[in-house]
């Protein structure tokens, strides 16, 4: 199989996570917002866990399971958040991101979504993307509908670092709706 290819975005670039990028994995991702926001960041953050996390990375790709890209702002080069397509299979997978806290509200999330969402229907041919929040976490649900997914249900999953059943929105998206939001 290929590379995993790079994207862009008019601010931001999606690229392949690297050894050198553990550190601010590490830094961002350590935040306990992140972890209690998210459903598979442990906190405390343990010191080998962002190097542990990036080396899993190309098998995924290769074997078609996953890709994960790490959010790159195009001034600066800083990395700033990660995003990644999930349990691909049968033309469906599940989207999940993360932006680093001092990076919250300027619309990087949404910009990256969107990007991710048209390399999952264009390049990877997928047929249907779901997400999920916390109910607790509005902001994550507008990110979703932003990027034109819409809501199709509720329920209770087990999330955050403390490992809680809570509530949570589930969201999708098929290449059929994007096809009919960009024509």
């Amino acid at each position: 199989m290929e590379a995993q290819p790079e994207l862009h975005s008019p601010r931001l670039i999606l690229r392949a996570f690297n050894t050198n990028d553990a550190a601010q994995v590490q830094a961002l991702a350590g935040d306990e917002r992140i972890a209690d926001t998210t459903a598979h960041i442990p906190h405390p953050y343990p010191a080998d866990a962002a190097i542990n996390w990036i080396s899993t990375h190309a098998n995924a790709w290769q074997t078609g399971e996953a890709v994960v890209y790490a959010i790159i702002l195009n001034a600066g080069q800083t990395l700033i958040g990660a995003i990644s397509i999930i349990r691909i299979h049968q033309q469906q997978a599940e989207i999940g991101y993360w932006i680093g806290v001092p990076f919250w509200g300027k619309g990087y999330a949404t910009e990256a979504l969107q990007t991710i969402i048209k390399f999952a229907f264009k390049q990877l041919r997928l047929k249907r993307l779901s997400a999920n929040y916390l109910q607790r976490n509005p902001a994550s649900g507008r990110v979703l509908t932003k990027a034109g997914m819409q809501c199709c249900g509720e329920g209770k999953l087990d999330c955050g670092y403390r490992h809680e059943n809570e509530p949570v929105y589930f969201y999708e998206i098929s290449s059929k709706e994007l096809h009919n939001e960009t024509a």
